[in-house]
């Protein structure tokens, strides 16, 4: 079956860039990053996503690594040495995945990660960009689930929950987890077609 998985994947990337490029007219999309790791918590994992507003259609998921932060920073070192920042890769690749489905003048939000204005500066001069403040979760562990009233962000925290949900090895406690990330990308992909 593991052998099958690329197939599949490359399978359902064919099929989806045939709908992407059906679907040129997105007017409202949301995008972030999600975490999680590969292997160990040492080894953390940015995944860059987009979805359109109100339909949670996912524009864009790219998995890439990134180095420890926290206390785990100096373990991370001593144990695995120095660990490249690939996620200004992930996120290029999502905003020019993005805008060859959304029109020029469309309406983009996100939280307030300082690093995101350069990017839809780019790649969407002409679009407007609302920034929100993030949230804490409601529960530990369960970060795309915010704690009560009105929340901006919530097509994509929805669609990160059902990620996290759907693909067993992006829980927050499981036995299941990624070893290598062309392989969790191998499942973004596929998750993005069945999506």
């Amino acid at each position: 079956v593991a052998l099958k998985i690329p197939k599949i994947a490359q399978f359902a990337k064919n099929k989806q860039a045939m709908m992407d490029q059906k679907a040129k007219s997105i007017k409202k999309w949301i995008f972030d990053e999600m975490e999680t790791f590969e292997h160990s918590k040492c080894k953390p994992i940015s995944i860059a996503l987009a979805v359109e507003e109100k339909s949670r259609k996912i524009l864009g998921i790219y998995a890439a690594q990134m180095p420890a932060k926290g206390h785990l920073v100096e373990r991370a070192k001593k144990k695995y040495g120095f660990r490249k920042d690939l996620r200004a890769k992930s996120l290029r690749d999502l905003m020019t995945s993005t805008k060859g489905q959304s029109i020029k003048r469309c309406d983009i939000k996100s939280d307030e990660n300082p690093r995101y204005l350069r990017w839809v500066k780019r790649f969407f001069p002409n679009a407007s960009y609302l920034r929100s403040k993030g949230r804490r979760g409601c529960i530990v562990g369960q970060g795309e689930l915010k704690r009560g009233g009105f929340d901006p962000l919530f097509a994509l925290n929805h669609s990160c929950a059902m990620i996290r949900d759907n693909l067993k090895r992006l829980s927050r406690r499981t036995w299941c987890t990624t070893k290598k990330i062309c392989a969790l990308q191998d499942f973004l992909d596929i998750y993005r077609y069945f999506h």
